[in-house]
């Protein structure tokens, strides 16, 4: 809990200080639009700490946006695909991604930086080759429940408007917060964290949760990834996701993930994610699409 205070009093120290220098910063449309970034790639931070606290690192996020938003706008405008069985492919596509990287860091032993590393530059090259260089976008077709996850509002208590991709973060927060701290696999992915040879020797499959690690980091990005396709609406393979995993790996680190391994909690990546969104002024950014 005291990392969790501390990167929290940072926070408000950091949101203070930033109302002080820009007095719009409290302004409602920049508030929800922080709200809306935060909630998008909140998502995919949490994934990152998940595979940091078995003390391994995914450097391919970046490079998994690119090739997925990709597939799926082929998917949805090419091929007319429906849009919740487009989704639901490209999730699962990457998710496989994810048993890949696993199979390379549990069973060939390969290191995670090496094995992520050259997926960043492969996933890339894939999306770029899959869109002929050119920009992949949706046109003018409308998405119904996919445009009110990324732009829509729930309004709580009559009166706050919340993004949904804020909502969804909690809801996503809240399911990770109880497979973390409170179940068996949690604990099994602390336990390999802190070291895997004895976790190994106490009975643990250690490649099997090292694996599943990889697996629900790339679920949770291609959730995330499928919210930023939807949000921007259009897929400049060469660009798009650029550096993102760095925001991801750092939003997990300032949580309290250690890069050893076997520390953090998805509160302080949560956090850590807020603390990221404010200290990257809006609109100020390349890394990260314009919100509306």
């Amino acid at each position: 809990m005291k990392k969790e205070f501390g990167i929290t009093l940072l926070l408000l120290v950091l949101a203070v200080t930033t109302y002080a220098l820009q007095r719009n910063f409290l302004n409602p449309d920049n508030v929800h639009n922080m709200l809306n970034r935060v909630g998008m790639y909140g998502i995919f931070s949490i994934g990152c700490g998940i595979v940091i606290i078995t003390g391994g690192i995914d450097l391919s996020i970046g490079s998994v946006f690119a090739l997925l938003g990709v597939v799926l706008v082929v998917l949805l405008r090419q091929y007319h695909w429906p849009w919740p069985l487009a989704v639901l492919t490209v999730i699962a596509g990457t998710m496989v991604l994810g048993v890949f990287h696993g199979l390379l860091v549990t069973l060939v032993r390969l290191q995670p930086f090496i094995v992520t590393l050259c997926g960043l530059m492969i996933y890339r090259s894939q999306a770029r080759y899959i869109a002929n260089e050119s920009d992949a976008g949706l046109g003018n077709d409308t998405f119904g429940f996919l445009e009110t996850l990324t732009h829509g509002n729930v309004r709580l208590l009559g009166r706050y408007d919340i993004p949904s991709a804020f909502l969804v973060l909690l809801v996503v927060a809240a399911v990770m917060w109880v497979v973390l701290h409170r179940s068996i696999y949690g604990r099994y992915l602390f336990a390999v964290g802190r070291n895997e040879e004895a976790a190994r020797f106490s009975g643990i499959n250690t490649k099997l949760v090292i694996g599943s690690a990889y697996v629900v980091c790339m679920m949770l990005a291609a959730i995330a990834g499928v919210l930023f396709v939807f949000d921007v609406r259009s897929v400049t393979p060469t660009t798009f996701g650029g550096s993102y995993e760095l925001y991801g790996i750092a939003a997990a680190v300032l949580g309290g993930c250690s890069l050893r391994g076997g520390e953090g909690s998805i509160v302080g990546i949560v956090l850590g994610a807020a603390l990221a969104a404010t200290a990257d002024e809006p609109g100020e950014s390349a890394e990260f699409p314009e919100l509306p």
